[in-house]
């Protein structure tokens, strides 16, 4: 999954990078709102974690400029502000979720997963699919009952073809969400992923649609 990390403080904004990263997340970053507007506007993100109070555009504006161009990508919005009216303000103006400043990594984590999650159509973090159990919030699956390790990225193209389920996926769009704006990617990396997936779950778990893309049935 990739994100777009949106923070006017450089040691906070390098620590939610970095510690997303070792999540498994690809993370795009911006350190004023212009810029943030700018990278969304060229990439498509999972989700959005905005700080409000930013240089040159404010959190709110950056917000409002993303909700009118029909950008429905969800967003949590990040403030040292902790007064209801700013929260319902945030809420009011298409923010998906508001976290006050100081805040615990574990339940930032958590919302932003539970963000994406909704976005998808799947509220439970727990995924079952034929003999086969993705906890995507626990990043931990079984098959047959038998715990199978992934590495970040294998998780990550399984997520995103999982958000997806019974539709196709193509390899730009896989492509485009697994590597982030420091990525020098081999050209067959989805390719190497998906093919390690398959090894691990299954040969028919993933399907190859020829010339469109991927496919987990439902």
């Amino acid at each position: 999954m990739r994100l777009l990390i949106v923070e006017d403080e450089p040691h906070l904004r390098y620590r939610l990078v970095q510690t997303f990263r070792k999540r498994g997340y690809s993370v795009d970053e911006a350190g004023d709102g212009r810029q943030a507007l700018e990278k969304g506007e060229d990439w498509s993100y999972d989700a959005i974690v905005l700080d409000v109070m930013l240089p040159e555009l404010s959190g709110w504006s950056v917000l409002k400029s993303l909700r009118d161009r029909g950008d429905r990508t969800p967003v949590l919005m990040l403030t040292a502000l902790n007064e209801v009216e700013d929260r319902v303000k945030g809420l009011d103006s298409g923010a998906d979720d508001y976290l006050v400043k100081p805040f615990s990594l574990r339940e930032l984590f958590a919302r932003v997963a539970a963000m994406i999650r909704r976005s998808g159509g799947e509220p439970s973090p727990v995924i079952t699919v034929g003999d086969i159990v993705i906890d995507t919030a626990a990043h931990a699956i079984t098959r047959e009952g038998t715990p199978v390790e992934f590495t970040a990225r294998e998780f990550s193209v399984l997520e995103i073809l999982l958000a997806k389920r019974g539709r196709v996926v193509s390899r730009s769009y896989i492509y485009d969400h697994i590597c982030d704006e420091y990525d020098s990617p081999a050209s067959n990396v989805v390719e190497v992923h998906v093919c390690n997936v398959r090894k691990k779950l299954g040969s028919d778990f993933i399907k190859t649609i020829r010339g469109r893309g991927y496919l987990i049935s439902n």
